[in-house]
Parts: C-alpha cells; structure tokens; sequence
C-alpha cells in the first residue's frame, strides 16, 4: 500500500526529525541524521554513504566532502542510541495505538551476512536468516506488536568471545572499555529492562527456543511481570499435571509426550488469513510443570501451558512453547497470540530490502548501532504514517509492503 507524501507528510517528516534531533544537541549532527535518514528513505538500491551523499547534494563536485561528513556521523559522532530509538518508538506507538493495544513484545535475532573478518562482531555462526552457520554479525532484537503491527524498537549486536576477550579487534572496531561478553538472552532482558524503565506497553513476551530454554531468562520476565510464550526444544521434560494442577507420572521429553499422545489428540486451528490461503496447523494443549534443576523445589514450579503443534505431512509434532497465558483464554486467542513471533522474520527481510538495514559497510561498534539506530527511526516514522493512512480492520494482519512510501 504505497502512497506520495504530500505537504502534510512532509511537515509531520519535519516535525518528528525535529523531535529526535533534540536529543542530538549539535546543528551537524541533526543535518546528518536527517540527510542519512532521507538517504535511507530514498529509492537508491544500496543505503550506503556514496548514494546517500549523491542522492543529499546533487553535486558530484559536493558529493566527497558530504560522504564524509556522513561518514563521521554514523561512525565516529557520540550520540546517544537510545535516547533516539526511544523517541522513534513512542511516536510510532502512538499512532498505532489509536486503533490497537500493543500487547505483545518479540525477542528475536538476525543475521547480517559478511564477505570479510573485519566487521565488528563477524564470525562464522548460525542464523535462522540464512537458515545455516554463515560468516556474519548477529544483532538481537525488541519489537512490539499489535494484532496488525510490527515494530523493531531496539537492537543490540551480539560480540563473540572471539572478539570481546580480543584486544587488538577491539581497538580496531573501537569497542568501548564498558562492553563486555554477554549472552544473546543478557542483551535480550538489557532491551526488555530498558523498555519497561522507558515505559512502553506490553503484556507478553515471545521468543524462540534460544530464549526460551533458559529458566533465567523465563524467571526474569515474570518478575517485569509478563506473561511469556517461549520456544523449547523437543527433548525438555517436563511433568503432566492432572485437573487439581498435581503432578502425575515421570518426568517426559515434549516430543515424546507429543508421540505418545497421538495425532488423535491434535486439533486443527486456524490463526488467521495468510496471503494465499488460511494459516492452520494441529495443537494439542496440555497443563505442566517444567522437570528442570533450578534451584527450586518441583512443587514451588510454576504450572505452565504446552502448546505442542504438528504440522501438516510431518511424522510426529516438531514445535513447541511454554506459555503463562491464562486459563481464561481459548485454545485459538493463544494459537494467534503466539504466532505474532513470526512476523519478526518478515520485518527483517523488508528492513534489509527497502532500508538498508543491514546495508553498513564501516567496521566500528558504535557505526553498527549508530546505522541501525537511524533505521529503526526510519522504520518508526513508515509504520506511524501507515496506520495513519491504512487504519487496521477485521481481517486484515497487515500489508506484505509497508515501506513502499515515497519519501
């Protein structure tokens, strides 16, 4: 759903890089940020400096000095990352509130695929972006969600032990002293922490099975006091409970307490309308406690939902999630809540393709977060203008092209 910005888009573009530009203090850096924005807006194939500074100035003569002063402002200029992103995200969160309460945050990860070893954080690792272990960086996200949209708030780049213990890669990429390892779920509640501090709406956490394995990071969302619906692995165990929420049998692995349940016991649920045809798959809930070494006695163990889902033309169920969802849900209400994660992929893949989000070709720490800081502001300013424009309505989860905007 495209349209051409008129003078009234324009103004509110004014308006909100005024808005964001308080927080960076200095007349260059928020000509800077607002000429990498429009670069990233604008319809050149490659959102790197060169066609950002060519598209700015119109000038061939012009153009070097304006690519390097582009250069100094993503990769050089102190800034502050998250005071930006946090006015980039209320401002979205308005518009898109008008119609819908947002309810649902995401944790996920990308991959930004690499050629060399010099980008800050590349190593050979896995990512569900190209679906295998691949040279790249891999950054972790925080998106919010309504029942129609999807919004990347806060990224972090993931830094290897190969690189955070590496003095001479540090100096090179200009790791600040203060950052250290940490694990994707340590970035992950750093980012959920700083939105509940910041105030942002929310009511449940989703994350897949590399977020939801981890007691820590399941514990720490309940005491921010959300609920979760989380991933895990087929061979988790778990305790089947009865009607009174006690324990029964021994401890079983979820595929296998899938298996032995039978494909008689999953039913078919419909979540909602896909492109080409209605999104369904079988599920099969059941009451749990988790059978993991904690710290915890097992009867002081939460009892949880299993959602366990076997696809279609599979020979046994492969998917599974651990929810607090409450019992006074429908089966489907947590069927559709759940399935709002995979949106996440989406997201990327028109961030990357239309804003260049993984399109920065310096090497630093700070360019990295500096480049995906004005993305996500980009990103923010689309979706707040297409709510506007394209108001939600029963049926609709939201066009497949939500950046076609002429800027």
């Amino acid at each position: 759903m495209a349209y051409e910005m008129d003078a009234a888009a324009v103004a509110r573009l004014d308006a909100y890089f005024a808005q964001i530009g308080s927080n960076l203090r200095d007349k260059r850096k928020r000509e800077s940020f607002a000429m990498y924005a429009l670069g990233l807006l604008g319809g050149s194939e490659r959102k790197s400096v060169e066609p950002m500074a060519a598209l700015a100035c119109g000038d061939e003569a012009k153009s070097c000095a304006t690519q390097h002063k582009l250069l100094h402002f993503v990769g050089q200029a102190a800034w502050d990352d998250h005071a930006v992103r946090r006015v980039a995200a209320k401002h979205a969160i308005a518009a898109m509130s008008v119609h819908e309460s947002v309810t649902t945050w995401i944790i996920d990860d990308t991959g930004f695929l690499k050629q060399g070893k010099d980008s800050v954080g590349v190593q050979r690792q896995y990512t569900g972006s190209a679906g295998k272990i691949t040279n790249c960086q891999v950054g972790v996200s925080l998106s919010v969600a309504t029942r129609t949209e999807h919004l990347p708030i806060d990224f972090e780049l993931y830094l290897p032990d190969s690189w955070a213990e590496d003095p001479v890669r540090r100096l090179k990429a200009k790791i600040p002293e203060h950052v250290q390892f940490q694990t994707k779920i340590d970035l992950a509640l750093g980012m959920i922490e700083r939105a509940v501090h910041d105030g942002i709406p929310g009511e449940t956490v989703l994350a897949d099975s590399a977020y939801g394995e981890s007691h820590a990071f399941r514990e720490t969302v309940c005491l921010l006091g959300f609920d979760y619906g989380v991933g895990v692995h087929a061979p988790m165990k778990v305790w089947c409970l009865d009607s009174r929420e006690r324990r029964r049998g021994a401890a079983i692995g979820v595929q296998d307490l899938g298996i032995q349940l039978g494909s008689d016991a999953f039913r078919k649920v419909t979540w909602r309308e896909g492109t080409n045809a209605k999104l369904s798959s079988r599920f099969c809930f059941r009451r749990v406690k988790v059978a993991q070494e904690d710290g915890t006695a097992p009867a002081q163990h939460e009892p949880l939902w299993l959602m366990m889902e076997w696809q279609k033309g599979e020979p046994k169920p492969t998917k599974f999630t651990l929810t607090t969802l409450r019992r006074r849900m429908t089966k489907k209400q947590i069927v559709r809540l759940i399935k709002e994660r995979w949106r996440t992929e989406r997201v990327y893949e028109e961030m990357k393709g239309e804003l260049g989000l993984d399109h920065y070709e310096g090497r630093s720490f700070l360019g990295w977060h500096h480049h995906v800081s004005v993305a996500l502001c980009c990103f923010a300013f689309v979706i707040a203008e297409r709510v506007q424009h394209f108001p939600p309505s029963e049926g609709r989860e939201g066009s497949s092209h939500p950046l076609r905007i002429a800027a």
